[in-house]
């Protein structure tokens, strides 16, 4: 199997996201609990994180391609939760705002983030 043909693959996305959860998770302060968010109407947020002392969850979706754009459902869920932190991990390695409150940032950098805490 070539890469154009895993790329294209019907399971390539979650199996990202799987990747990126286990990851995330792997490096998360002890006592983290983890989560996902997802309404009826449509918002959703791949990963929520609740880290010991923080005032609020974090807020994690997660992008197999290089760009961190926001889709409705995630603005909304993001409404609704009210996170400390808000990121779109990508399969890049850049880190930079893509919203209010919200920063696109590679897996690698966010692992590190989330083990700094």
């Amino acid at each position: 199997m070539d890469y154009d043909s895993l790329a294209g693959h019907p399971v390539v996305g979650a199996s990202w996201e799987g990747f990126v959860i286990e990851n995330l998770l792997s490096v998360a302060p002890v006592g983290t609990r983890a989560s996902f968010y997802r309404t009826s109407a449509g918002a959703e947020i791949d990963l929520v994180l609740e880290l010991p002392g923080s005032r609020a969850p974090w807020a994690i979706e997660i992008k197999r391609g290089l760009s961190g754009t926001l889709g409705k459902g995630f603005r909304n869920a993001v409404e609704d939760i009210n996170p400390e932190r808000s990121f779109v991990v990508t399969a890049g390695s850049d880190r930079y705002p893509v919203a209010k409150s919200v920063e696109a940032i590679g897996l690698r950098e966010m692992a590190s983030v989330l083990g700094e805490r």
